[in-house]
């Protein structure tokens, strides 16, 4: 499969991060352009990674094989319809705006455009990030290998059967990150009370996350049996979990999770 030419409309941090990702993957500096309204955010993007930038959208649209639209989603109707007129034929569009629907985009690109939603999150910022991906019928095999290539640079990607599924994987894995971070949080206050410094109740709290999500990844076994493992009977680890269990824990999160998705289908209609 030959690398296609790839333009990013919107320079900010994800732009950036899949822009360094792709260099590092051996994709051609060549082969990537990208364009922002602000002309000292592509003079910066240009310099870092040698790649050619504008601030005309234009110019991307009729040049690129791939587009990758990384707006605001409250500005992506203006951009994708000033784009219509200009595009290449054949291009795929790659959408990592929240709530934004694949009809939406189609309506303001034009009839029969190929597009793919996508749902990244900030870990993408580290490489380390997973993204829920979505493919209307017009997107190819071939398009759905390069938009793998494009997500797999700053992580893992996985494909979605129905485009609703897109609002579960913004609870779970688009506003994620958050959730872990309030946990960290709560645990470092917590270490705090307990009479740790505080800058020592906050590393013992980031590295013991590390540590387990690295556990949890790399084993064969799941996070129910892992955490089982921890918990030795009559121990300190297992007088924790029960206190968690009391207040209910799994119930806490999955009305917290429940309320992303919630708002996520409220923001699709909102900005339709």
């Amino acid at each position: 499969m030959s690398t296609p030419t790839i333009g990013f409309i919107g320079a900010g941090n994800m732009a950036t991060s899949l822009i360094g990702g792709m260099l590092q993957q051996n994709i051609k500096a060549s082969q990537i352009l990208a364009s922002d309204r602000t002309a000292e955010q592509v003079e910066r993007l240009g310099k870092q990674f040698g790649i050619r930038t504008s601030t005309n959208n234009d110019l991307l649209a009729a040049e690129c094989d791939v587009l990758v639209l990384a707006v605001k989603p409250q500005v992506m109707q203006a951009v994708c319809r000033a784009l219509s007129a200009q595009r290449k034929p054949g291009q795929l569009i790659i959408s990592i705006a929240a709530g934004i629907s694949c009809a939406s985009l189609e309506k303001w690109l034009g009839e029969g455009s190929a597009i793919v939603r996508c749902m990244p999150n900030t870990p993408s910022l580290r490489r380390q990030g997973v993204s829920g991906l979505f493919a209307n019928a017009q997107v190819s095999d071939t398009q759905k290998q390069q938009t793998e290539a494009i997500l797999n640079a700053v992580g893992i990607s996985l494909w979605l059967e129905r485009e609703e599924l897109i609002d579960a994987v913004t609870a779970v894995s688009g506003s994620g990150p958050a959730y872990f971070f309030y946990m960290m949080e709560a645990m470092t206050a917590a270490g705090e009370q307990l009479g740790l410094p505080r800058d020592t109740a906050e590393r013992l709290t980031l590295f013991t996350a590390l540590g387990a999500a690295d556990m949890a990844v790399h084993s064969d076994v799941d996070a129910a049996e892992l955490r089982r493992r921890v918990c030795s009977p009559g121990g300190t680890t297992e007088r924790a979990i029960n206190s968690f269990a009391e207040d209910d824990l799994p119930a806490i999160v999955a009305r917290a999770m429940q309320a992303a998705a919630a708002r996520a289908a409220e923001m699709t209609k909102e900005l339709a």
